[in-house]
C-alpha cells in the first residue's frame, strides 16, 4: 500500500489518486476455497458421527476423553470458524448491493433463530419416546409423547451454531475491528476467570480445581440450573448421556461466539482487495501465532471441547486459518482443482446435510428395528453386522459403514447440486 502511494507525485489530490489506487489493487475474487474447506468440515462431521459401532474407531475419528484434541475435535469450530468468514464477505456483498443496515440486522436474526430451531426440532424427532417409558409398563402414545417432552434435549450442535452466528454477527455489525478485538478478548478473559476463579456452587472449591471433573465445572452447575427442570416436575433437557451437564451447554457457548467472531476477523482479511499470496501470508503467520498462544494457555486452562475453553477458541482458530490458507494456496494460488468438486457438493448444503444426517441417524440407530440371527436390532446394527462386520475386522468395519453413510449423503447432495436446490436459511 506504501509503495503505490508513494508512486503519486504529492501535488496529486487524494480525490484524484483514488481511481489509480483502485486500478491497481486486484478485484475481490470468488475463492473456491472456502466452499472446499466447508465442505471438508461437513464430511468429516458424517464420518465421526456415524461409525458402524462406537465400541470400534480409530482413535484419529474419536473425540478426546476430556483435555486435549483430536482432528475429530476440530470439526465443530472449524465449521463455526468458516461460518463467520463467509458471514463477512456475505454481509459485505449485501452492503455493497445497497442493502441497508437494518435489512442485514434482521437476516442475522432471522438466520441464527432458523438455525436453532432446526437444532431443536431434530432434538426432539420422532417427537415421543419409542422405547421404555420410566415407571409405566405399557405407555400409551401420548404418555410416550409426554415423556418425550419431559426429555427433549434444548441445546445441542446446530444451537450453538445459530446462537454463535447470532451474536457473532450482531457483535461485529456495527464495530470496529479494534472493538470487536476487544470483545473477543473480553469473552475469552471472562470465561476463563468464572470457570477457574469463582468457587463453583455447592462444590466448596474455586472452579480451577474442578475443570478435570465434568460434572462438577461451573459450566455443568449452570447447565443444570438453566437445563434441568427436574424439580419443578418439568424433566431433565440436558444431554442425555450424561444428565449433569451438556457438551453445547449454555455457559460453554459464549466462548463459542468468539469462535464465529475470530472467523469474522479472517473474513475481514481474506476480503481485503491485497494480492492473494500477501492474504494467505497473513493467515499463516496469524495462525501460527494463535496456535501458540492456546498451546501455551493450555498450561492454565486446558484445551477441551466439552468447556469450549479460551484456550481450544485460540488454537483452533489458529489451525482453522492455517488449514484454510493451505486449501486457498492449493486450490486458489495454484489452481489445483481438479478434486474438489465433492467437497464443494458437501459445504453448498450444509443445512441439509446437518438436518437429514441427524434425522436418518436418529431414525437407524434407535428408531427402526430388523431382526438379525434372531436377535432384536436397530437398523443400523443389522446393516453394519450383514454387510460389513460379518467379512472384516471391527474396527475396519466400523470405518466402512462410516465410509458408506458419508458416501450416501454424497449421492443425495449431488442430486440437489445438479437440480440447483440449495436450502438457504
Amino acid at each position: 500500500m506504501s509503495d503505490i502511494n508513494s508512486a503519486v507525485p504529492r501535488r496529486t489530490s487524494a480525490r484524484a489518486s483514488e481511481p489509480a489506487l483502485a486500478a491497481a489493487l486486484p478485484a475481490r475474487e470468488r475463492l473456491l476455497s472456502l466452499d472446499v474447506f466447508r465442505g471438508m468440515t461437513v464430511a468429516g462431521m458424517l464420518l465421526v458421527n456415524d461409525p458402524g459401532t462406537w465400541e470400534h474407531i480409530y482413535p484419529p475419528l474419536e473425540h478426546a476423553p476430556w483435555n486435549g484434541w483430536t482432528p475429530t475435535d476440530l470439526i465443530f469450530p472449524f465449521f463455526l470458524f468458516i461460518a463467520g468468514i463467509t458471514t463477512y464477505l456475505s454481509l459485505s456483498s449485501r452492503r455493497a448491493r445497497g442493502d441497508d443496515e437494518r435489512a442485514i440486522r434482521n437476516q442475522i436474526i432471522r438466520r441464527g433463530c432458523l438455525i436453532f430451531l432446526f437444532g431443536f426440532l431434530v432434538n426432539g424427532f420422532p417427537y415421543f419416546t419409542w422405547g421404555d417409558v420410566a415407571g409405566i409398563t405399557d405407555p400409551s402414545f401420548l404418555q410416550r409423547v409426554g415423556d418425550r417432552l419431559m426429555h427433549w434435549r434444548i441445546m445441542g450442535v446446530l444451537q450453538r451454531i445459530g446462537v454463535a452466528y447470532l451474536c457473532a454477527g450482531l457483535l461485529t455489525l456495527r464495530t470496529t475491528l479494534r472493538q470487536q478485538v476487544a470483545i473477543i478478548a473480553g469473552l475469552l478473559l471472562g470465561y476463563w476467570f468464572v470457570m477457574t476463579a469463582l468457587p463453583v456452587p455447592g462444590e466448596g472449591t474455586i472452579g480451577a480445581l474442578l475443570l478435570d471433573f465434568p460434572e462438577r465445572t461451573m459450566a455443568a452447575w449452570t447447565d443444570r440450573l438453566v437445563l434441568d427442570w427436574s424439580s419443578a416436575g418439568l424433566g431433565n433437557h440436558l444431554w442425555v448421556s450424561s444428565k449433569t451437564w451438556d457438551p453445547e451447554g449454555v455457559l460453554s457457548t459464549i466462548p463459542a461466539i468468539a469462535t464465529a467472531m475470530l472467523g469474522n476477523i479472517a473474513g475481514r482479511w481474506i476480503g481485503e482487495r491485497r494480492p492473494l499470496p500477501e492474504r494467505l501470508a497473513g493467515l499463516f503467520a496469524g495462525g501460527a501465532l494463535a496456535m501458540m498462544t492456546g498451546l501455551m494457555w493450555h498450561w492454565v486452562f486446558p484445551i477441551n471441547k466439552s468447556l469450549w475453553t479460551s484456550s481450544y477458541v485460540v488454537f483452533t482458530a489458529g489451525l482453522a486459518c492455517v488449514s484454510l490458507a493451505t486449501v486457498m494456496w492449493i486450490v486458489d494460488l495454484q489452481k489445483v482443482q481438479g478434486w474438489t468438486r465433492p467437497f464443494v457438493i458437501y459445504g453448498v448444503n450444509p443445512i441439509v446435510a446437518f438436518v437429514g444426517s441427524g434425522v436418518l441417524a436418529r431414525c437407524i440407530y434407535s428408531i427402526f428395528k430388523v431382526t438379525v440371527g434372531g436377535k432384536r436390532m436397530s437398523l443400523e446394527a443389522g446393516i453394519y453386522q450383514t454387510l460389513f462386520a460379518s467379512w472384516m475386522e471391527p474396527i475396519n468395519a466400523s470405518l466402512a459403514f462410516a465410509v458408506t453413510f458419508v458416501l450416501f449423503w454424497y449421492a443425495i447432495l449431488y442430486v440437489l447440486y445438479k437440480r440447483d436446490i440449495i436450502l438457504k436459511v
